[in-house]
């Protein structure tokens, strides 16, 4: 008796399946932002090698989201086209909604996963911030280094010009010629630093626009999909408009053929009765 009483629960369509499965994963991540956000951020709890690694996670389940939601779309299309009969017209409207309504969930789960990214490069433009602004001072730290190390070495090529004037010339020529060498070299050597740190900014700025750029290509997919999705809506009012307008038509010419066969048994009917009279 209990058994009649007591429904079994319904099977899960695969569709469902894997789009509960991606909630999930979209959900772990935004846990483990949160968990790993103070990590990330402050520079004194961990290492460049730790962020790097948090940084490649976060990534890692960016892209396996991504991939699920790119699965759920793919069948969602593949369905579509498998529901079209003859000639590309469209099937049974239950079957029309049904696909609507998986379009809406692939939205919102895409709009979820833009949220928790959104969120990750917030981190991530803050961590760039960060080193942009260690990289300053080092860059003027270094600067001021090699002037007074210049300076040091200039004083202390003067006190060996005036001890070295006792000497033959040849010594003293050969000193000048090492001294011109060094200062060339440490000229060089200070031009290559630059250049090395001015690399080093620019490759931090080129990530952090290239993983923004990557974020508004992510939401620009998102509203393709919103508007393909009120296309679809707009086609499926046309059909309905469509079939409410044949349907009208039909009853528009049953009318009049019933209309006219009135007359003419009512006409019919008067010439009788005046013939009969």
């Amino acid at each position: 008796m209990a058994s009649f009483i007591i429904h079994k629960p319904r099977q899960r369509l695969p569709f469902t399946k894997a789009a509960l499965k991606t909630l999930e994963s979209i959900g772990e991540l935004d846990h483990f932002l949160l968990k790993h956000r103070k990590d990330y951020t402050d520079l004194h709890r961990t290492t460049e090698q730790e962020r790097d690694s948090i940084e490649h996670e976060v990534s890692s389940f960016i892209k396996t989201c991504q991939q699920q939601i790119d699965v759920l779309k793919n069948s969602i299309n593949d369905e579509e086209e498998n529901s079209k009969g003859w000639l590309g017209i469209a099937a049974a409207k239950s079957n029309a909604d049904t696909i609507a309504h998986k379009h809406g969930v692939v939205l919102i789960l895409s709009e979820r996963l833009h949220s928790v990214t959104a969120q990750f490069d917030q981190l991530r433009a803050v961590r760039f911030q960060d080193a942009i602004n260690r990289a300053i001072p080092r860059r003027k730290l270094n600067c001021m280094t090699k002037k007074d190390s210049a300076e040091a070495s200039n004083s202390g090529n003067m006190e060996l010009r005036e001890t070295d004037e006792s000497r033959n010339e040849p010594l003293r020529v050969q000193q000048q010629l090492l001294d011109d060498e060094t200062r060339a070299l440490q000229v060089e050597l200070t031009g290559l630093l630059y250049a090395v740190q001015e690399t080093e900014t620019k490759m931090v700025e080129m990530s952090a626009l290239n993983h923004l750029l990557s974020t508004h290509v992510l939401h620009q997919a998102q509203q393709i999909e919103l508007l393909y999705d009120q296309a679809v809506e707009a086609t499926k009012n046309v059909e309905l408009g469509n079939k409410e307008l044949s349907q009208a038509i039909q009853r528009n010419s049953s009318s009049r053929t019933f209309l006219l066969l009135f007359l003419f048994v009512l006409t019919f009917s008067v010439i009788f009765l005046d013939w009969y009279s």
